[in-house]
C-alpha cells in the first residue's frame, strides 16, 4: 500500500536557492523555458526562464551532452550543469551546461519575440496574443508587481483583525443600482451579475466587525476609454464600530504604506526592471469636495460644469494641485455630493447636501471610493423613501439593520487601476492580465 504524505523536496534548485547557497563549483539540476538562443560560434548562451527570473546557461560544443541544433526557444527543459559565478549574468551567476533534457517542445514557431526586453508592439497584439506576450519578462514584472499589492491589501488587514470573505456575484439586484448591469437568466429568475460586493460586506459587518474580500466586480457600460474595464478586480474591506469615516481613509494610508514597504523590499527586482520609483505615503492630504472644485478653478482658470460630480478632467488638476503645492501623489476628496452617491451612504449631518463619503485620487485618477454608511433602520428607510425606492426589493438586505448593526463604513479599490497609476502606464488594459471591455471577450 502506497500513501501521500505531502510536497517532496525536489532534485532541481531555482534561482533563489543558488543566490542563497554556496553552489559555486557545484553541479545542479533546473528546469525553465529556453527564453532564447544567442550563438557565438561554438560557445552558445541559452537564456533559461522560469518563474524566478531568467538564467544565463552557456553551451560549449564538445561539453555540453546536446545539439544545440535541435533545442527551439520555448522548450521546457531540464538542464544539468556546473554554476560559476558571473557578475556580469542576472542574478551574478550561470550555468555552464551538461545536459538537456526537453520536456517539451513549441508546435510553431512564435509570432512575436517575446525575448526581447521591451515588446515593440501594439496593445491591441499584445491582448491578442497574451498567452504569449505575458512571457515578456517586462510583462512578467507588471503583474508580479500587482501580485504584491494584493498580498499587501491581505497581509495588512489580517493584521488588523479582518476576517476574508466570499460574496456571490451573481445576485438578484446590483448594489449601485441604474442600467449598468449585465442580466442574466438564472433558471427562469432574473439575475445580475454583482456591481459590488457592498450588501454582502455590509452584512458580514454584523457578523465578525471588520470584512474584506478582493474579487471581480462587473459594470455593463458602454465605454471604451483608458480608464474604463467591464471587468475588474476589486479590492474590498469594511470596518464597524468606527468614530467617523476619517477611520476608514486611516485605514487606507496605513495599508498603503504597509504595501509599499513591502514591495520595496520584497518586490525591488521588478521595481528595478519597471524604473517604478514608489511614492511617498507617510501622510495624505484630504480636501472637501467644493473646496477642490474651488481650488482647481481658480488656479487653472477652468469655469465648474458640474457642481455635483468631478470630471475625468477635473480628478487630473486635483491631483497636479497637491502635487505642486503639497508634493502628494494622492489626495483623499471628501463629503460627496448626496444626489451622487448611493441611498446608503450617510449624509453630513453639518450639510446633508453632501455625504460623510471620499475617493482617493492617485496621480489624478479615481482609485478608491468609500465612506461612512447607514447604520440605522429608520434612517435608511427614510432614504429610500425619498428616492422612491422600493424597500421590498432588497428586503434581505434591509434585514441586517431592522435586527441591529454598529457604525460602520468601508471602501473599494480598483487594483488595475491602482497598478496602472503605479506603473505609470496610460491604459489600464497593460496593467489587466486579461481585459474585458466592450470590443474582448477572448483570449
Amino acid at each position: 500500500m502506497e500513501f501521500i504524505s505531502g510536497v517532496k523536496q525536489k532534485e532541481t534548485k531555482g534561482i533563489k536557492d543558488v543566490e542563497s547557497g554556496s553552489y559555486a563549483g557545484e553541479t545542479i539540476k533546473m528546469e525553465g523555458s529556453v527564453h532564447t538562443i544567442r550563438k557565438m560560434g561554438e560557445v552558445a548562451f541559452v537564456i533559461l526562464r522560469n518563474a524566478e527570473g531568467l538564467v544565463q546557461c552557456v553551451y560549449e560544443q564538445g561539453t555540453t551532452n546536446f545539439l544545440l541544433s535541435q533545442l527551439k526557444e520555448e522548450s521546457a527543459v531540464k538542464i544539468t550543469g556546473v554554476v560559476s559565478m558571473e557578475e556580469r549574468a542576472p542574478h551574478g551567476f550561470e550555468i555552464r551546461l551538461l545536459e538537456i533534457t526537453v520536456l517539451s517542445e513549441p508546435a510553431e514557431i512564435l509570432p512575436i519575440a517575446i525575448s526581447k526586453w521591451k515588446l515593440n508592439t501594439s496593445l491591441e497584439t499584445k491582448l491578442a496574443l497574451r498567452p504569449i506576450t505575458l512571457r515578456n519578462p517586462l510583462e512578467r514584472a507588471k503583474f508580479r508587481i500587482q501580485e504584491g499589492i494584493v498580498r499587501g491589501f491581505r497581509d495588512f488587514l489580517h493584521s488588523q483583525s479582518f476576517t476574508e470573505i466570499r460574496t456571490p456575484k451573481i445576485v438578484a439586484r446590483g448594489a449601485e443600482g441604474g442600467s449598468n448591469v449585465f442580466k442574466l437568466d438564472y433558471f427562469n429568475k432574473k439575475a445580475e451579475l454583482g456591481q459590488s460586493p457592498q450588501f454582502y460586506k455590509q452584512t458580514m459587518v454584523g457578523v465578525y466587525d471588520r470584512v474584506f474580500e478582493v474579487a471581480p466586480v462587473f459594470r455593463a457600460e458602454k465605454h471604451n476609454t483608458t480608464r474604463h474595464l467591464n471587468e475588474y478586480t476589486s479590492m474590498d474591506f469594511e470596518m464597524g464600530y468606527i468614530d467617523g469615516f476619517e477611520d476608514i481613509m486611516d485605514m487606507e494610508t496605513a495599508m498603503l504604506q504597509y504595501t509599499f514597504l513591502l514591495l520595496c523590499e520584497e518586490y525591488a527586482q521588478e521595481l528595478e526592471m519597471l524604473k517604478v520609483t514608489l511614492p511617498q505615503v507617510t501622510s495624505i492630504p484630504k480636501v472637501h469636495f467644493a473646496e477642490a472644485k474651488k481650488l482647481v478653478s481658480e488656479k487653472y482658470n477652468r469655469k465648474i460644469k458640474n457642481p455635483y460630480d468631478l470630471e475625468p478632467e477635473e480628478e487630473v488638476l486635483i491631483g497636479r494641485y497637491f502635487k505642486e503645492e503639497y508634493g502628494s501623489d494622492f489626495v483623499f476628496v471628501t463629503h460627496y455630493p448626496s444626489k451622487k452617491r448611493p441611498f446608503y451612504a450617510m449624509d453630513d449631518p453639518a450639510d446633508p447636501k453632501y455625504t460623510l463619503s471620499f475617493d482617493l485620487l492617485f496621480k489624478g485618477l479615481e482609485i478608491t471610493t468609500g465612506g461612512q454608511r447607514i447604520h440605522d433602520y429608520g434612517a435608511i428607510m427614510k432614504k429610500m423613501e425619498e428616492r422612491g425606492m422600493n424597500p421590498d426589493d432588497i428586503s434581505s438586505y434591509l434585514m441586517i439593520f431592522k435586527y441591529g448593526m454598529p457604525p460602520h463604513g468601508g471602501l473599494g479599490i480598483g487594483l488595475e487601476r491602482l497598478t496602472m497609476r503605479l506603473l505609470d502606464e496610460s491604459n489600464v488594459r497593460e496593467t489587466t492580465l486579461f481585459p474585458r471591455d466592450v470590443s474582448r471577450l477572448e483570449p
